[in-house]
């Protein structure tokens, strides 16, 4: 398999900063927000997000995460994984940033809205992901963006994260010929 890196550790590092500060202007501060990262690699992501907003605001914004295995409409066939929800908060009229690493068709943010709605109403639901790179099938489009990155169907972008992975960069993959 072919592949191609497009952001090393230092461009990530950037873009989320860029997003926490997006996510503090558009909601003016930390008053009444609360993140929720999608696993698996969303939740790290929402973990960095809430240090660049305690450092920016001097608050800690709650973090929790969210599993959306039991809620996905395009795996019937496979008997899904199920990892574990934690929002150790009470969801209900907060503004919320569903946060994740890649948004392509839009089902798993989907899924993660009714996994949402399932604990609670909240004041609004934002989207926040680090790579955009197209191919919506629903309407749904995210509120902050680390970088939009143009893709092939078929190709697959990966994000390595150091909490994870060991390191942090992004890489297109194209299937090998």
């Amino acid at each position: 398999m072919e592949q191609r890196q497009v952001m090393d550790a230092e461009e990530m590092r950037r873009a989320i900063t860029r997003i926490a500060h997006e996510i503090l202007e558009k909601n003016r501060g930390a008053q009444n927000l609360a993140l929720v990262g999608i696993l698996r690699r969303g939740a790290p992501l929402a973990e960095r997000l809430a240090a660049i907003i305690e450092q920016i605001e001097g608050v800690r914004v709650p973090v929790g995460k969210v599993d959306i295995a039991l809620y996905r409409d395009d795996y019937p066939e496979r008997q899904p994984v199920v990892g574990r929800t934690e929002v150790p908060f009470d969801i209900n009229e907060k503004a919320i940033v569903l946060v994740d690493e890649v948004f392509f068709t839009g089902r798993t943010v989907r899924a993660a809205i009714t996994a949402l709605v399932d604990l609670g109403r909240p004041a609004n639901i934002q989207l926040a992901v680090l790579i955009d790179r197209g191919h919506r099938e629903l309407p749904i489009r995210p509120d902050y963006v680390g970088k939009n990155l143009p893709t092939a169907r078929a190709e697959h972008v990966a994000v390595l994260l150091k909490e994870i992975d060991g390191e942090d960069c992004v890489y297109i993959r194209k299937p090998g010929a």
